[in-house]
């Protein structure tokens, strides 16, 4: 499964990560400072996982670093994928699934997102038609809970069972209770915004290998996002991109339990020495990483 996206001020290959056959996406923010001026710049972050279906492909992640977020970056950026991509509601994904002619990219969208806005709401005036969402949505989640870690088969035969007629009640829900509130409230947006939504929101229920939200990429951009301040150093595009490459080497090292620094340390000095040679590269990749005896590599979560 592949998730994407990210957005940050500041003053590799990555294509055995989004040649995936499950995509989301994500998006974060930062800083950038250069002769006296801030710049805005954009870190779209890629993450693949098949863990919660107990999937056969490794989880990784990659970053990108483009200078603006203009929609046609994500095609850049995809232009040889296929499969589901799970996103936000930004228009660049939609673009690029309606300009694939053989329709070969499929949108998945967030439930964490379509949340948010009945969330806030709530939060502001504890609204009971906002809570009836909330509950709704806990109990689609409480499911998913359940059979987080299965294969995706049996994913797909319980959420047919048990979470479908969740999904197409709240969906009679929505439509009844639009035309009752006042079409300006943020009460309104956020029915209107689940509803536009709504074919892929429920893409979840025909496959058993998406999940139902973005939150595999919304772990990985948290530590940015939490220390915007620090992005201040990257002073250049080219720092950005830089960083993009750390970044993705050392997220990729924890969404396989390896301690980044260690595995780092080891690939560099193999690949500098000599001791790895070209064509065996693919062994240093995380997944298939033996660390030397002499270090103790302590398992990180992931």
């Amino acid at each position: 499964m592949l998730v994407a996206g990210t957005t940050l001020r500041f003053g590799g290959d990555n294509g055995s990560v989004v040649a995936k056959d499950l995509c989301r996406r994500h998006e974060l923010a930062g800083a950038r400072s250069g002769r006296g001026r801030t710049k805005t710049g954009f870190l779209w972050c890629y993450a693949v996982d098949d863990r919660p279906w107990s999937g056969p492909s490794h989880p990784a992640v990659a970053y990108i670093y483009s200078e603006d977020r203009k929609n046609r970056r994500p095609a850049e950026h995809l232009s040889s994928f296929k499969g589901v991509l799970q996103v936000d509601g930004y228009d660049g994904f939609k673009r690029l699934a309606g300009d694939r002619a053989d329709q070969s990219v499929r949108l998945a969208f967030c439930w964490v997102h379509m949340r948010r806005g009945f969330f806030q709401f709530h939060a502001s005036t504890q609204s009971p038609l906002a809570a009836e969402v909330l509950a709704r949505v806990a109990a689609l989640y409480a499911i998913e809970a359940e059979i987080r870690g299965h294969p995706a088969e049996h994913r797909h035969r319980v959420r047919q069972e048990r979470s479908r007629p969740i999904v197409e009640a709240l969906h009679e829900w929505l439509q009844a209770h639009l035309g009752r509130v006042s079409g300006t409230s943020d009460l309104a947006k956020a029915m209107r915004y689940a509803i536009r939504h709504w074919p892929g929101l429920t893409a979840f229920l025909d496959d058993g290998r998406i999940e139902m939200d973005t939150n595999t990429v919304e772990r990985s951009i948290r530590p940015h996002t939490l220390l915007r301040k620090n992005s201040l150093f990257a002073g250049s595009d080219g720092g950005a991109r830089h960083w993009s490459i750390a970044m993705t080497l050392i997220h990729t090292a924890k969404l396989n339990g390896i301690d980044p620094m260690a595995w780092l340390t080891d690939v560099l000095e193999r690949a500098v020495s000599g001791r790895t040679k070209a064509h065996e590269l693919s062994t240093l990749l995380p997944w298939n990483w033996t660390p030397p005896q002499e270090l103790l590599v302590t398992p990180l979560a992931a």
